[in-house]
């Protein structure tokens, strides 16, 4: 038995896949280190050449850039963060999402990929729950969300490096700026000016964390800028978590990450956020941003609000979420067999072989 790591099990499971997408590493790399403590597991990344030419684990995992040999292995069980899986593909599809981002108009999307989806909290339980009556042919389980165990795990392993960090640059805190990469959603047209600004006025260093599919154009230009500027740093690698862990306040717009970010129990501040029910300090015009940055902090009100994210959002912080997923995968298993595939309508069948290609049935 096995599993496969897809864009991307275990007592009655041991072969595992994951479906990969880059923003994805770090969200299934846990749940494959936990998988790893058992002997007798077998592992399989799958990686989708146009999102990652280059995979960073290569050296590290087993992995394949081939969907017929992801048949071939006859996974038990594939993790996906991401919105689509193959539905010829045998094995448990377990949904474990991408991000908190539930204002985002795809986070409640139904599309018939998966047998099951591990929640986060009570929050996004619910209303799966929900979903879950209305279609008849998923289960829910609430499980933490995996990226969570590698924050307990590494919490306190970037003090040095930040510390460092702010004595180079004789400041004292430092900030983090993530936006989004979608061109209707991010603050980066806007924000150049307002962040340069920023590090004038006040006392911290500045890191610019962009996600993998921003537009090259604005790749260009903030790093152009963080080259001029002493005190702003350009930062590259697949994992936001370790800048997040850094940084003492993240300035962002419409993105997951400010979730995560507050479920550190740490200050954000958005620009011109779509999301209807705001828990962190929010402007709508440029020159708010000094007299944010400040009220981000100590304002008793978003103090309590970051507290009911972490309540509702997220409040597995116990280092066991992938043994949760892991364990719930075991008994979707043992009482419905493992899955041949997923039956779909023929549209969905037909989004899935455009995406991942056809297979030879052996």
């Amino acid at each position: 038995m096995g599993i496969n790591i897809s864009d991307s099990v275990f007592n009655c499971i041991n072969k595992y896949g994951f479906n990969i997408i880059k923003y994805a590493i770090d969200i299934l790399y846990p749940i494959y280190q936990e998988a790893m403590k058992s002997e007798g597991n077998r592992l399989l990344w799958y990686i989708h050449l146009p999102k990652i030419p280059v995979f960073p684990l290569q050296e590290d995992v087993s992995y394949t850039h081939s969907m017929q040999e992801v048949y071939d292995f006859s996974p038990e069980a594939i993790f996906v963060p991401g919105n689509i899986v193959p539905y010829y593909l045998p094995g448990v599809k377990i949904q474990v999402f991408h991000g908190y981002a539930a204002e985002k108009k795809d986070h409640w999307v139904i599309r018939r990929y998966f047998d099951t989806y591990f929640t986060q909290g009570p929050f996004f339980t619910k209303r799966f729950r929900e979903l879950s009556v209305e279609y008849g042919d998923f289960e829910v389980v609430e499980t933490g969300w995996s990226k969570q165990d590698w924050i307990k795990t590494h919490w306190h392993d970037f003090d040095l490096e930040r510390e460092e960090l702010l004595i180079k640059h004789g400041k004292k805190q430092i900030v983090l700026y993530a936006p989004t990469f979608s061109p209707s959603l991010t603050s980066l047209p806007a924000l150049k000016e307002a962040l340069l600004h920023l590090t004038k006025m006040k006392d911290i260093v500045l890191l610019l964390k962009f996600h993998p599919l921003t537009r090259q154009e604005w790749v260009d230009e903030y790093k152009q800028l963080a080259e001029k500027e002493e005190h702003i740093v350009w930062v590259d690698g697949f994992n936001v978590t370790k800048y997040q862990l850094m940084s003492d306040v993240m300035i962002s717009d419409t993105s997951s990450t400010v979730y995560e970010f507050l479920l550190l129990g740490r200050p954000v501040i958005t620009y011109r956020t779509i999301a209807k029910d705001i828990y962190w300090t929010n402007i709508t015009d440029v020159v708010q941003l000094p007299e944010a940055f400040e009220n981000a902090q100590y304002n008793e009100n978003d103090i309590i609000k970051r507290r009911w994210i972490v309540d509702n959002y997220d409040p597995y912080l116990d280092g066991k979420v992938c043994r949760r997923m892991l364990d719930a995968v075991s008994d979707y298993i043992c009482r419905h067999g493992v899955p041949e595939k997923r039956k779909l309508n023929l549209w969905r069948k037909y989004t899935s072989i455009k995406k991942f290609g056809r297979i030879q049935k052996r």
